[in-house]
């Protein structure tokens, strides 16, 4: 225990001496995260609307107010002429033209079936099927409200006629929405506890990597296998100041969602401190595997970036995985970061226990052993 003291020791001092490096273990994680809190957010609000409006009339008007009262819309550009739609899509000027047709408040007057016409910048293909799913919203409020008018139209007349008793047949169907969990859809509340994952997977693994990458460079790996400390001591005694720095990063990352970002913590802060030990051990796995193919610290820096730019693609972090092929569906199951999301976004969000995580935690608990098994075996081979 006394070499591992040391060990654990010297680590600590070489990790802490450089102000750059006390600078790199604290500062990403808390640009990364004001990065993705505030950056990276898929709601869309303020849409450039344009709006050709050929019917001129009371109705059309109301419609329009309707997409520009909302907090998604914003009416920038009215024009007259049909085709000053393309330009105004073509310079970037307009998300999105609404166009009224000219007989729009004659078909309600006649209450006929009506249609206005909403011209979308397809480029980008996510960002118009939100805006298409806004506008339907307001159109279909504003089909409500002409509805609603009909009704109460019909039920004055009907009163004037003195049969109540038809009141009864007049029925209405409505959908209403209810999110669970995230009552206002913030997309905040998906990506920032992701950002956990993310932080702790690439610091740790860039952080093993580089310190032992930075033993073989230096040449004081050879030193230290010819001291009397053994080769389990050496990888734990590695080991264990960048868990402890694992550790302070999820702990600054998650007060800084709660506090600043009003991220709800609705589980277990404990189950949460147990599955990032579990995290870890995939971490640390996957940081001696990259230290054991890498000659340099530059090599070993690219490798990182080599394997943790897909780990984070296929992990459910932006993309859902289902919309994935089955095959590189397959492929996520051996990735530990699509297991730890569903923990840690089941823990802040959903307030779930071990009772629904098991799966998952017994997942990347497998992995975590693998890769820490295989990484090990070779590290101490190429010791040998």
């Amino acid at each position: 225990m006394s070499r591992l003291r040391h060990m654990v020791r010297k680590e600590f001092i070489q990790a802490f001496r450089d102000k750059r490096s006390r600078i790199l273990l604290f500062l990403p994680p808390v640009m990364q995260l004001f990065l993705f809190g505030y950056a990276v957010n898929m709601d869309i609000t303020n849409v450039r609307l344009g709006v050709v409006d050929l019917s001129h009339s009371q109705q059309s008007r109301a419609l329009i107010e309707s997409f520009d009262g909302s907090r998604y819309f914003r009416v920038i550009r009215v024009v007259e002429n049909q085709h000053e739609i393309g330009d105004l899509l073509d310079h970037g000027t307009v998300h999105a033209v609404l166009v009224v047709g000219r007989d729009f408040a004659k078909k309600i007057k006649r209450e006929e079936n009506n249609t206005v016409q909403l011209i979308l910048d397809g480029s980008d293909s996510n960002t118009a099927t939100l805006i298409g799913q806004y506008a339907t919203s307001i159109v279909l409020r504003y089909s409500r409200s002409l509805l609603t008018a009909w009704l109460d139209h019909q039920v004055s007349l009907q009163l004037l006629k003195g049969k109540a008793e038809e009141l009864g047949r007049i029925g209405d169907v409505s959908l209403r929405e209810r999110a669970w969990y995230n009552p206002n859809l913030k997309s905040r509340f998906f990506f920032v506890p992701g950002v956990i994952a993310m932080i702790v997977m690439l610091v740790i693994t860039l952080l093993t990597a580089m310190a032992i990458v930075r033993e073989k460079e230096i040449g004081t790996l050879e030193q230290l296998m010819v001291s009397p400390i053994r080769p389990w001591e050496l990888i734990v005694g590695k080991s264990i100041p960048f868990i402890l720095v694992g550790y302070a990063d999820m702990i600054l990352v998650t007060v800084m969602a709660a506090y600043w970002f009003r991220v709800p913590i609705r589980g277990n802060l404990a189950l949460l401190f147990l599955s990032t030990s579990v995290y870890l051990l995939s971490a640390l796995g996957t940081g001696l595997f990259i230290s054991t193919i890498s000659q340099t610290q530059q090599q070993a820096m690219m490798t990182n970036f080599f394997f943790f730019s897909p780990m984070v693609l296929l992990s459910g972090f932006v993309f859902p995985i289902a919309n994935m092929p089955k095959a590189v569906q397959f492929i996520t199951f051996a990735n530990p970061m699509r297991y730890f999301l569903v923990i840690i976004r089941g823990i802040f969000l959903k307030g779930i226990g071990t009772d629904v995580l098991w799966p998952h935690l017994f997942a990347l608990g497998v992995i975590g052993l693998t890769l820490l098994t295989i990484s090990t075996v070779r590290f101490r081979k190429r010791i040998d």
